[in-house]
Order: C-alpha cells, then sequence, then structure tokens
C-alpha cells in the first residue's frame, strides 16, 4: 500500500467518524426538544405518575413529598410542603383532556387533609367546566405546559 492510500482511507474514516458525531449530537439534540413525551410521563401507569410527580415536586424546593396510598387516598395523590404552604395534589395520567371529578377529588383531598391548597397535576389539559369549577373551588391547576415548564426550570 503506498502512502497515498493510506491518507485516502484515512480521510474516509474521518469523514465517516465526523458524521456519525454529527448524527449523534442531532439525535440527543431532538430527544431535549421533544422534551415531556420523551421524559416518560406520558407512557407511565397512574401509580408511577404520581410518583413521577412527587419527584419532580421534591426537585421543584417542595419538602415533606409524601405518596399517599393508592385507595382510599380520599382525592389525593400527593401531600407536600413549600415556604410554609401545604399542599393535596391530585395526579392524573391521562390520554385526553381532566376534566370537572378530578377538580371535585382535589377540593375533597384538601380539606380531608387540613391542607391550605388544593392542585391537581396532570401531563394534559383541563376542559372548560374543570377550569371554572377549579376558579370556584379554589384548586390549582397543573397542566402539561406548566409541568414542561417546570422540567425547563430544572434545566
Amino acid at each position: 500500500m503506498v502512502p497515498y492510500d493510506i491518507w485516502r482511507i484515512g480521510g474516509i474514516a474521518a469523514v465517516f467518524l465526523l458524521l456519525a458525531l454529527i448524527g449523534l449530537f442531532l439525535l440527543h439534540a431532538g430527544k431535549k426538544r421533544r422534551g415531556f413525551a420523551e421524559s416518560g410521563p406520558d407512557t407511565l401507569d397512574g401509580h408511577a405518575f404520581e410518583h413521577y410527580c412527587a419527584s419532580l415536586l421534591k426537585r421543584q424546593g417542595f419538602i415533606e413529598v409524601e405518596v399517599t396510598k393508592g385507595s382510599g387516598d380520599f382525592g389525593v395523590d400527593v401531600l407536600a410542603e413549600k415556604d410554609g404552604v401545604t399542599y393535596a395534589v391530585q395526579c392524573k395520567r391521562y390520554d385526553g383532556p381532566v376534566g370537572v371529578k378530578a377538580v371535585q377529588e382535589a377540593c375533597a383531598g384538601r380539606e380531608y387533609y387540613d391542607r391550605m391548597v388544593g392542585a391537581v397535576m396532570t401531563n394534559q389539559y383541563f376542559t372548560q367546566p374543570a377550569v371554572e369549577a377549579a376558579r370556584k373551588l379554589k384548586i390549582l391547576l397543573w397542566d402539561r405546559g406548566y409541568m414542561e415548564a417546570m422540567m425547563k426550570e430544572e434545566g
């Protein structure tokens, strides 16, 4: 083999290596842009989603974060506290809009656990009747966009 062939083979190998690195970079950047759906919340079952929400709240500075037992939780999946304010959070991992029932459950759970604030956290969005009920019952609605913003905050 002559030196010219070695340089040519080395150059071709360098081009393939460079293309592979660019491909990996683009794949990684694309996953970061897709964000929420790629991160898993949409694929979790209900109980795993509750634990996901609890973990997200912890990373947002909530303390004494506790996932309630599965049945008989009185409409609340996560109990937490932040800045002296206590929260009762109903978690809903749905494939479509979240309705009034989730708001009612959060309200009942807030009262049962004697918490200051009730909230519904979901991977989706809320129906207009749910938004109206939440306004009247003073329940916070943390929808998909809000959860995505929380995830972005943590980098």
